[in-house]
């Protein structure tokens, strides 16, 4: 196993030379999409249950740093009479969010009784079921036009949980087309994301990509769970991934691709609080190296106290709002790079290295840095800092926000690395 994980960082090593650094772009750009620029905290999001309430959630969800939450928009619980929606539950949430500054991923799922009989999480598989949902998305896009929310056709239509009796590639394609369409009439300025793919199924994802629905959506979303194995390891599927996108995109490849969900759990037989906090971090910052302008962490909140039940150990907070190391890395990530772009990753010689560079709009620059491998200490040039004069001193966060102060010398400075990412502010 160990072998496979070090040839696996090995291929993600060879792909992140071959990236471009990534720059700072504008919110809207002249584009249709509304989708966030490559920026820390602006690239940074988690996934949560409720709609209604839940101030404290939401008060410390702002705290962390979360700039996005992704929340099922369940058409069930909107449209409980044909051609009628009740939007208050949702409109009680976008307020609460904005006011926090928060912008909202809603998950246009599942389907509805009133239209089946055979239960919500069947796929919708006929005319008559597909055209009442592309009404439905349209009504609720129409509502809440101008409310910069970011549309997703479907949650992981490709697992089975969520598409019975099974997955069907082309009854989702006809889904999303019927409902793409419907929404771009009731908003043409509207962003959707499709399909909310778990993993990398290729088989599901090539003839999507195919369709022609490309043509409508503004960012393709997939859950690149790794199981245990460190975020590094998404590398090249995410290559892959967008490479077929600019191969099929009409506009030129301009589509980004957008990991709408995507966590480690700490159950019994996950992995520790504390590989967690760095696996969200990294997650969050290898993301953005790999030209994904936003990530969701699943999940905000454990579902459960039992330890040994896997989806309830998932949250940065435990069920009873606990604060675990996760949440304080994020808050560390979004308060040091708040504002911050990547635009490089600096070659130590070691390719289970990762020591990225950031600058601001105003030209302030940051280095994070962490490994894959064993902890070992680098000596790192000060002239990846954007500074004045050589400082005698350089300041080490690290990732729960302790501050260190370290001494510079010979226009340079002495780094240890390890798994958990710290911060070198000048």
């Amino acid at each position: 196993m160990l072998n496979k994980i070090l040839v696996l960082l090995l291929f993600v090593f060879l792909f992140c030379a071959a990236l471009p650094a990534w720059s700072y772009q504008p919110e809207t750009s002249g584009t249709r999409s509304a989708l966030p620029p490559p920026v820390i905290p602006y690239s940074v999001g988690v996934n949560i249950h409720f709609v209604t309430g839940h101030a404290r959630d939401l008060d410390l969800i702002e705290s962390a740093g979360f700039r996005f939450i992704r929340m099922d928009f369940r058409w069930a619980e909107t449209e409980r009479i044909k051609g009628v929606y009740d939007w208050s539950a949702y409109d009680e949430l976008t307020a609460n969010l904005e006011r926090r500054r928060i912008r909202a991923i809603y998950i246009l799922d599942y389907n509805n009784p009133l239209y089946t009989d055979r239960g919500v999480n069947f796929g919708p598989d006929d005319s008559a079921d597909v055209a009442a949902y592309a009404s439905w998305a349209a009504a609720a896009v129409r509502h809440f036009k101008g409310r910069h929310i970011v549309w997703e056709i479907w949650n992981e239509p490709n697992n089975r949980a969520f598409w019975k009796p099974h997955p069907d590639v082309n009854h989702y394609i006809a889904l999303a087309l019927s409902a793409c369409k419907a929404i771009r009439k009731a908003d043409p300025g509207a962003t959707i994301i499709a399909p909310g793919a778990v993993r990398f199924q290729w088989s599901f994802l090539k003839p999507f990509l195919k369709s022609g629905v490309l043509r409508y959506i503004d960012g393709v979303s997939v859950h690149p769970y790794r199981g245990i194995h460190p975020p590094e390891t998404v590398a090249l599927q995410f290559r892959r991934l967008q490479k077929l996108v600019a191969r099929y995109e009409p506009r030129g490849g301009n589509i980004p691709v957008i990991s709408s969900e995507w966590g480690y759990t700490t159950y019994s037989k996950g992995v520790s609080y504390k590989t967690q906090a760095d696996y969200l971090v990294r997650q969050q910052l290898f993301n953005l190296y790999c030209g994904v302008p936003l990530s969701i962490w699943y999940d905000w909140k454990n579902d459960g106290p039992n330890i040994s039940v896997k989806g309830e150990n998932r949250g940065v907070v435990t069920n009873n709002l606990k604060r675990k190391p996760s949440y304080f890395a994020i808050r560390t990530l979004t308060h040091e790079l708040s504002g911050f772009h990547i635009t490089r990753r600096y070659d130590t010689g070691d390719s289970a290295d990762f020591v990225l560079t950031l600058m601001n709009a105003e030209g302030s620059s940051r280095i994070v840095g962490w490994t894959t491998g064993s902890a070992h200490t680098v000596r790192l040039p000060l002239s990846l800092l954007v500074l004045n004069h050589n400082p005698a001193t350089i300041t080490c966060v690290g990732e729960e926000g302790h501050l260190v102060t370290i001494k510079a010398s010979d226009k340079s400075v002495s780094c240890r690395l390890t798994g958990a990412p710290e911060y070198l502010i000048p």
